[in-house]
């Protein structure tokens, strides 16, 4: 069964962005090896042990248009199979001859898991602020993305330096696609997207839009929104619709988030010009057009 389980997550993972950029900036800095691969193997593990935890959290029933692993097989298998998905990416990381990179891939995992924890303590907590919100999608997104590139960079023997500008390009692009990925939830469609939406509004998740919202509303409207939030009422679509700074705060959202992308795109400044370097920033620019078709 744990067999037939983890093919059948591997099989639904997505995108595969974490591998991409891990061989990317390989490519860009000479030539993509082995162990950008299994890099990029780890860190996707990683991944889909977290979505597969996520899913169980947010009682989400589908992720890519099927079935949760939690919705196939009930909490308690998916829980294990989370754990076995982690277990069997640290232990692949010990493969690696630098010590130094099995600790950074250990680091990652464990942000990965503090920024979750943090999330799922401060729902519905009206004390949560954007500082708090930015520095727990750079742990629960943005690391693994940062280790993507920031490791590479490190396999491909780039110095220093070079090293923490692309780690810096993939924290910037991680907590540019975890924007996106909030706006989506509000104003994105099931059917489109594939997955289930409006789990954080249901489950009291403060993300950019909602505290953009809280900041700009009206005091009436604010006392309404917080006595919601804090009675953890369920904070759904036509509430929020019929706040005319709704809107505004998706726009807010999305421009935040545009500038992060601008951003990182001159971390890649080291990397000179290749179709590596570019693909790297053609991401960027695919993704900012993702966002702008979140403005309503």
């Amino acid at each position: 069964m744990s067999r037939s389980a983890v093919s059948y997550i591997c099989n639904t993972s997505g995108k595969r962005i974490r591998p991409a950029l891990a061989i990317l900036v390989g490519g860009a800095a000479g030539g993509a090896t082995g162990d950008h691969v299994k890099l990029g193997v780890i860190l996707e593990l990683i991944h889909m042990a977290t979505l597969v935890h996520d899913d169980i959290i947010d009682g989400a029933n589908t992720r890519r248009m099927v079935p949760t692993a939690n919705a196939k097989w009930g909490n308690s298998l998916s829980v294990l199979l989370g754990d076995a998905l982690f277990s069997h990416a640290l232990t692949l990381a010990t493969d690696f001859d630098s010590i130094d990179i099995c600790r950074k891939v250990g680091n990652a995992a464990r942000e990965v898991c503090q920024g979750e924890i943090i999330q799922t303590q401060r729902r519905f907590d009206l004390t949560f602020t954007k500082a708090e919100y930015f520095r727990v999608i750079g742990m629960k997104t943005g690391a693994l993305f940062a280790a993507a590139t920031g490791l590479a960079a490190k396999l491909s023997g780039l110095d220093a330096e070079t090293e923490m500008m692309l780690y810096d390009y993939g924290m910037k692009l991680g907590t540019a696609y975890q924007i996106y990925d909030d706006c989506l939830d509000l104003v994105g469609s099931e059917e489109v997207v594939g997955k289930t939406l409006r789990t954080d509004l249901i489950k009291g998740k403060l993300t950019l839009p909602i505290l953009n919202l809280l900041e700009t509303a009206s005091e009436a409207q604010r006392i309404k929104l917080n006595k919601r939030i804090l009675d953890q009422e369920p904070l759904d679509l036509p509430v929020l619709l019929g706040i005319a700074e709704y809107e505004g705060a998706i726009e807010s959202a999305v421009d935040t988030a545009l500038d992060l992308l601008a951003q990182s795109r001159g971390d890649l400044a080291p990397l000179g010009d290749s179709i590596h370097a570019d693909a790297l920033s053609r991401i960027t620019l695919f993704l900012a057009g993702l966002l702008e078709k979140c403005r309503r």
